[in-house]
């Protein structure tokens, strides 16, 4: 069922929920790109003006799906390297992190290190797929960091919202009808929200607000992207070592999505999580 974005919002509002405000700097790209009247050298320099998005974008384009190795000295190699478009959406995912944290609580940094490691897993899986599901690594990564978005939101709306769900030190995150009735909201709808306001692409948005299930095939892309998003959640909660009570569920749909065997999984598994420990050294 589609969401009213803006009724939505405006109800969250009433309930003392804030959605975060893109920063000053994806706003300037965005109307750069839209226009075609930019440079490389003009792009970087917009994302420059912030130090600390610049120095996570380095970090996300070291990995060998992004920079295949490389290391970069400025802004400028990453969009040579990597690519306008795929930079951007980078950058998107780098400034929502930044835009939704509180310094003085643990559980965010635990919170944000668990949705970039699911991200980058997704990327990997997108790189590997992409020529069955034609979505692609920068996409995968950006709705693998986007996707449990309604988390900290609810986190900085509800002081007591990790210790009520349970979340403070596992891997897990809510179970939908527990948080509905304790606070009579839910993080896939929140999360929806927040990539509506931040101009997601839509298949994007609908992948976050159906990530717990395996929505209906006329989403078309969003299916593939939801499936590429759980397997990598799956593969995140056995390199931890952490139960994934939602993946007996969508075991079947997610691998036959993905034009994976079941028979395969585990050989599968193996390879991905090795090129991810790889990366990690």
């Amino acid at each position: 069922m589609t969401i009213d974005a803006d009724k939505a919002m405006k109800e969250l509002v009433a309930k003392g929920i804030k959605i975060p405000p893109q920063p000053k700097v994806l706003i300037e790209l965005r109307k750069m790109l839209a226009t075609d009247d930019y440079d490389v050298r003009a792009l970087a320099r917009t994302i420059s003006q912030d130090p600390g998005l610049s120095a996570m974008l380095f970090k996300a384009a070291r990995s060998p799906v992004f920079g295949h190795g490389k290391k970069f000295d400025a802004v400028e190699q990453v969009i040579m390297v990597v690519g306008v478009k795929q930079t951007y959406n980078l950058v998107q995912a780098m400034a929502l992190s930044s835009s939704l944290s509180s310094k003085t609580r643990k559980a965010f940094d635990v919170f944000w290190t668990r949705s970039q490691e699911i991200a980058q897993l997704a990327a990997m899986i997108a790189e590997d797929r992409v020529s069955i599901c034609n979505v692609f690594p920068d996409q995968a990564y950006m709705a693998g960091i986007f996707h449990e978005c309604g988390v900290p939101v609810l986190m900085l709306r509800f002081p007591d919202y990790c210790k009520a769900l349970r979340l403070e030190n596992t891997c897990c995150w809510p179970n939908l009808a527990e948080e509905d009735a304790r606070f009579n909201v839910d993080h896939c709808s929140v999360g929806y929200i927040v990539a509506r306001h931040w101009n997601l692409p839509d298949f994007v948005c609908a992948a976050i607000q159906y990530h717990h299930e395996m929505p209906r095939d006329e989403l078309g892309a969003a299916v593939t992207l939801v499936a590429i998003i759980q397997l990598a959640s799956h593969f995140y909660h056995r390199i931890s070592r952490v139960e994934d009570s939602l993946w007996p569920k969508l075991r079947a749909d997610v691998l036959s999505e993905l034009g994976l065997h079941a028979d395969g999984e585990q050989e599968y598994f193996d390879e991905i999580s090795e090129r991810f420990l790889a990366a990690h050294q």
